[in-house]
């Protein structure tokens, strides 16, 4: 059940791939900053996941570790879809058009930790939390094209049509609001029906190391073949960022 939350995060992804960029031209931010705007999402990335992966392993909420978190996160998400959707409108409001925040990443860590909370060192759960973790991504995928491909969904939300949203705007806001309210199903499905017991912190102290430290401790601790993992997967999103925003 947690594995699907994929599909939700998935569906939203692949909804910017196809129409971000001609989102942000269509509201006046030039073809040359688009690559900027992309560049949110890494960075994001590489200043949230880290922080909210350290307090998540620490959390020790009655709700368990990684529940809250997922919850939050799904939440601010919606918050943050909304914003894109409604860039336009705001803009005019305001007299002025503004940069289209990006989806925040903190939700996507504490789902993936779960999953391996859940599957307790099983090699056998673990093969199959990935499997299953895969087969939703793709669902998502297939979905989030689909839906960007069908050009009359503004149909069922014609309340989205304002002076600022053109039928293509229209049809992004309605795009949005569906992947919103995939993702949010499927998260509250997903912990309302899997437990989690709550975390309870070791008696031995951290010789008052910070969250920092302890990050570039486990960098300086991690093997050799995780090593190249890391520069494989560096090397592959290097690529595969150059591809699309060009």
């Amino acid at each position: 059940m947690v594995s699907a939350i994929a599909a939700g995060i998935q569906f939203g992804w692949a909804l910017q791939l196809s129409l971000l960029t001609p989102y942000v031209q269509l509201i006046s931010v030039p073809h040359q900053w688009a690559s900027f705007i992309w560049l949110c999402d890494p960075l994001s990335g590489l200043v949230v996941q880290p922080i909210v992966g350290y307090y998540s392993d620490r959390c020790t909420s009655r709700f368990g570790r990684r529940r809250p978190f997922i919850v939050g996160g799904a939440f601010l998400v919606a918050i943050v879809v909304f914003l894109i959707g409604y860039a336009a409108d705001i803009g005019v409001s305001t007299g002025d058009k503004i940069g289209v925040p990006r989806k925040p990443r903190a939700i996507a860590g504490p789902y993936r930790a779960l999953l391996a909370d859940l599957a307790n060192s099983n090699s056998t759960k673990i093969q199959a939390g990935n499997t299953l973790f895969a087969f939703f991504m793709a669902v998502g995928n297939v979905l989030g094209y689909s839906a960007r491909s069908y050009t009359h969904l503004y149909r069922i939300s014609p309340f989205t049509k304002t002076d600022a949203c053109d039928i293509f705007c229209m049809n992004l806001k309605t795009c949005f609001f569906i992947s919103v309210a995939l993702l949010i199903s499927i998260m509250l499905l997903a912990v309302w029906a899997v437990s989690e017991d709550p975390y309870v912190p070791e008696a031995a102290v951290e010789n008052g190391a910070t969250g920092k430290q302890h990050m570039v401790g486990a960098l300086k601790e991690l093997s050799k073949p995780l090593w190249i993992l890391l520069l494989v997967t560096f090397f592959n999103w290097l690529a595969w960022f150059s591809f699309f925003v060009i």
